[in-house]
């Protein structure tokens, strides 16, 4: 299983990438393991206000539809549009292509309190 250590996690196995105020958020490769061959995903809108671990989405597999949710509060600002055409990209390269959409943050702080690869790797014992 994949951890790359310059990304954060959230206990709910979502990955998150910042980029200044700007974070990347998709589902870890634990996650997609353990959904099997994902189907569709259910995007958030752009300019969606959340909440950091509010539902910004689901995940359909051949085996079950799971939530997705938001390792940091902010604004949608941008979304995977690639995924409604080729869900498999979640399970291909969750970490790349399979990244599900964008957050804009005005703090760091929810950013910060998420797991670093070591903390991740201890919660899903590998």
């Amino acid at each position: 299983m994949l951890i790359p250590s310059e990304l954060r996690y959230s206990s709910d196995h979502e990955w998150a990438k910042a980029s200044a105020d700007v974070i990347r958020v998709g589902i870890t490769d634990y996650a997609q393991d353990a959904l099997g061959d994902v189907v569709f995903v259910d995007l958030p809108k752009v300019g969606t206000e959340i909440e950091a671990h509010g539902a910004i989405g689901e995940v359909e597999s051949t085996k079950s539809v799971s939530e997705i949710y938001a390792p940091v509060g902010g604004t949608v600002t941008a979304v995977n549009d690639a995924l409604t055409s080729a869900p498999e990209s979640v399970n291909a390269d969750p970490y790349g292509d399979g990244w599900i959409c964008e957050i804009t943050t005005t703090s760091s702080a929810d950013f910060n309190a998420l797991l670093d690869a070591a903390g991740y790797q201890a919660l899903t014992n590998n």
